[in-house]
């Protein structure tokens, strides 16, 4: 039963095109799913079904061809070159540091004690 999953998640995982920017989330949550090749037990045969037709839509770009674009645009006016250089794992990266840092801020400008009482104790 289980080998009747597996087989067509892997052969799907094989033809999806790699994208180097975005390490370690592309297909991963597919390949933790069947950690366990085909001796993998499927708890929920249906929802692994619908999470396969789902896959297998996006990579034929059935959404696509189904609904064409008069223009390559979006409601931000950005390209998809852009999009690309924004969902990168590197910038998701760079913008976590931004975001801990802008907390650290905030932290200090509201913390109990000033900065300059930090450098007395």
């Amino acid at each position: 039963m289980v080998a009747s999953w597996y087989r067509p998640f892997l052969k799907l995982c094989e033809e999806w095109p790699v994208d180097e920017t975005k390490r370690g989330r592309d297909l991963g949550r597919v390949a933790q799913a069947f950690r366990e090749g085909e001796n993998t037990q499927v708890a929920e045969p249906e929802a692994c079904d619908q999470m396969y037709q789902s896959l297998a839509r996006l990579h034929t770009n059935y959404y696509k061809h189904k609904y064409p674009r008069p223009r390559d645009t979006s409601f931000s006016g950005l390209s998809l070159e852009e999009y690309k250089v924004i969902l990168s794992t590197d910038t998701l990266e760079e913008l976590k540091e931004m975001d801990k840092s802008m907390w650290k801020k905030l932290q200090e400008k509201f913390s109990s004690k000033g900065p300059e009482e930090d450098h007395k104790a």
